[in-house]
Formats: structure tokens, sequence, C-alpha cells
């Protein structure tokens, strides 16, 4: 017993120092990634895939921790009918973030483009485990799927 106080504060010190590893830095985001990501989504919204492509690429070589350019990365892929390269994106995105709602449901529509219906009804219920039924990205991908 007469360790119990020095084992508790050495758990202790462990465990702070542990969560702080763990713990998401909220580093300022670039701002030329943030105008690459816009330019991108805009040449993605008139069509040009292989433009919106370039920009998203070379927002990811500035910051490659950019789950935006990797998730905008990945609906260029499917604009351009290239599902396996998107599903590619989308699970380094969930690589990264687990529980990134957006990339779960872009990786379930890119499985139903494939044919995997059975694989995006899985993401379909972990979306719904998630944010629920109300949820614009569940809503997405039921759709798909309904389809």
């Amino acid at each position: 017993m007469r360790y119990a106080p020095v084992a508790f504060a050495l758990s202790l010190v462990v465990g702070v120092t542990g969560s702080m590893g763990v713990a998401r830095s909220s580093a300022p985001v670039d701002p030329r990634v943030e105008a690459l990501l816009k330019e991108g989504r805009a040449a993605l919204a008139k069509g040009d895939a292989g433009t919106a492509t370039d920009s998203f690429e070379t927002a990811l070589v500035i910051d490659p921790a950019s789950s935006a350019a990797l998730l905008g990365l990945a609906d260029a892929a499917r604009r351009e009918g290239l599902q396996g390269k998107a599903i590619h994106y989308y699970r380094e995105v969930l690589s990264r973030e687990p529980n990134n709602v957006v990339a779960i449901s872009g990786e379930g529509g890119a499985m139903v483009e494939k044919g995997a219906v059975e694989k995006a009804k899985r993401n379909l219920t972990r979306l719904e485990g998630l944010c629920g039924k109300g949820c614009a990205e569940t809503a997405e991908l039921s759709a798909a799927i309904s389809r």
C-alpha cells in the first residue's frame, strides 16, 4: 500500500501524456490550400474533372494531411467513372478519420456504381449508426442504393 500513491501519480502522468499525443492540433489551414480546394470544387461543378483533379492534387502536395483534398480527388475520380480509384481515396480519408460521414457515404456511392450493393448497404448501416436516418449523407446513399 505504501506504493499506491506513487503508482497512482505515475498512471496519471502516463494517461495525460498518452491522451495529449492523440489530440488533434488545430493548425490553421494554408490559404493556398483553401483557394485550390475552392478552385477544384468550381471546376468539378462545371464538369471539368481534369482541372479539378489538378487543383486537388496540388492542394494535397501543399498539405498532405488534407482530407478535403482527398475527398475532392475521390469525387473527381467518380465523375470520370473511376470508382476503384475513388474508393481508394475514400478509404485513405477513413484511415485518418474513421467516422467521416462524407467519406463513408461517398465510398458507398462508388460501391453502388461499381455493382457492390451489399457492401454499400454495410456503409449505409454504419452511417445510420453515426448520424441517423435524417442525415444528408445517409439519405444520399440510401437513394443511390434504391436506384
